[in-house]
């Protein structure tokens, strides 16, 4: 009997513990849905266009500023109902992370700050009578926030947009992993009479994006593929990365790119630098030089630019297309509107204000932050407490797999294991959703134990 009882003390200690520890990660949200005044009855309106790291900061801050005022209502619009978390994009594609750890749900995150969310996409703007409409639906606004990101620049190449992948979110890192998958298939199918352009990846771009895509590329193959695949020669398989400057990683350390591309090479991934793509067709990529790689699996990682949405909603825009702000973020000749992100040309604090500050995540994470102040300072009547916008750069992070990344962290210089994990301890501590950390803390510790395990998921009309 004694022994009967010290187990179930000891199982509804363990209970109770488990109701603890649910409570304090999943905290109920801040107004309960009955007593929540609707967006529209607010009497200051703050409406956020876009759902990223610049768009998502900055309802989430104002809401964070505001929560024991009941006169500021936030509803953010974006056409996905979830957030991005762009660092861990790459690493679906060896599935060392699972997709939906990655795609963080936006509308939870929001109303637990008392934020409203609604999925949809923007169609147009209506400045004399603050309204924007989304999905055929009028939304009010007293201040206005644009943050529609960025998509792919193609520099005029032809074939590009065409015959490639482009990575511009979870699903793009997916589809690259299940064309990957399929010429598995198709070679184990053809018995190794198998073109070699199915077998060759190109990566055009040496950015982080293009390296990590490389590093992960490889990590499929050779750590997942190859043990499931024992009728594929996985020395016929070919990595190759372009890119059009001199160095990849040109933003890093010389020493950082060095090591970098060391890692590359040792992983029999082909560096070509000093190249750059002057066509791609459905079986090659020709260079300007005259050589033409033979494949049927380019991915495009080599620029980008802001979203063509914003042409349409007559904003003004620089050569470029990025939205004029001044440096406090509002939006040139538009009272009461602002923009922050990829899509917004923000000038850099040099006094000759010829340079931008670069369309980064950690950069669209300062805009955020500093732009709920400043709309919060104009809604209370303090627009002598503006704060002009200055950019702090706190380093980059590259994984190049993982157990391996080069990293510059507030000018501190270091890789190899020390900087994966430390790549990976600091992108945990970021991750918004408390669900997601522990997924992926969860995704991690599994792929130490077992070997990855990857699929492809082919609909009916496969």
């Amino acid at each position: 009997m004694d022994r009967l009882l010290k187990g179930g003390l000891a199982v509804g200690g363990a209970a109770l513990a488990a109701g603890v520890l649910r409570r304090a990660l999943n905290p109920k949200p801040r107004y309960e849905v009955w007593e929540r005044r609707p967006y529209g009855e607010f009497p200051n309106r703050v409406l956020v266009l876009g759902g990223g790291f610049g768009g998502y900061t900055a309802a989430y801050t104002l809401c964070d500023l505001t929560r024991d005022r009941d006169d500021i209502g936030v509803m953010l619009i974006s056409k996905e109902n979830y957030f991005t978390f762009w660092p861990m994009v790459p690493a679906i594609i060896s599935s060392d992370i699972d997709t939906r750890n990655v795609a963080q749900p936006l509308r939870r995150a929001l109303i637990q700050v008392g934020a409203s969310f609604r999925r949809a996409s923007v169609e147009s703007i209506d400045y004399e009578r603050k309204v924007v409409t989304a999905e055929g639906q009028e939304f009010p606004y007293d201040h206005l926030v644009v943050s529609l990101g960025a998509q792919p620049a193609f520099f005029g190449i032809p074939g590009v947009e065409e015959h490639s992948f482009k990575m511009r979110g979870v699903y793009d890192a997916e589809a690259i992993r299940n064309r990957v998958i399929e010429r598995f298939e198709e070679a184990t199918l053809a018995r190794g009479e198998v073109l070699e352009s199915k077998l060759t990846f190109v990566v055009i771009g040496g950015g982080a994006t293009g390296v990590e895509t490389a590093a992960e590329l490889h990590t499929l193959i050779h750590e997942a593929l190859t043990p499931d695949y024992p009728n594929v020669n996985a020395d016929r398989v070919r990595i190759i990365l372009l890119e059009g400057g001199s160095n990849i990683l040109q933003e890093l350390d010389p020493a950082l790119r060095r090591a970098a591309h060391s890692r590359l090479v040792s992983r029999r991934i082909e560096v070509m630098t000093g190249v750059l793509a002057q066509e791609v067709t459905e079986n090659c990529v020709k260079l300007k030089d005259g050589r033409e790689i033979p494949t049927e699996n380019v991915i495009w990682t080599a620029g980008g630019r802001p979203n063509a949405k914003v042409k349409e909603l007559d904003l003004p825009l620089t050569q470029r297309d990025g939205v004029k702000v001044d440096r406090y973020l509002r939006v040139e000749e538009r009272p009461d509107v602002w923009a922050l992100g990829d899509c917004a040309a923000i000038p850099a604090a040099e006094e000759n204000g010829k340079n931008l500050v670069p369309p980064t995540a950690q950069a669209a994470l300062q805009e955020g932050k500093a732009l709920a102040k400043n709309i919060l300072a104009v809604i209370d009547g303090r627009s002598e407490d503006l704060i002009p916008f200055e950019y702090r750069p706190l380093g980059q992070m590259v994984e190049l797999g993982s157990r391996f990344a080069v990293n510059e962290v507030m000018g501190v210089k270091f890789s190899g294991l020390l900087g994966a994990l430390f790549w990976r301890a600091a992108y945990l501590v970021r991750l918004e959703s408390p669900q997601s950390k522990a997924r992926v803390a969860a995704d991690w510790l599994v792929a130490l134990l077992f070997q990855p395990a990857v699929t492809e998921i082919r609909g009916p009309q496969a």
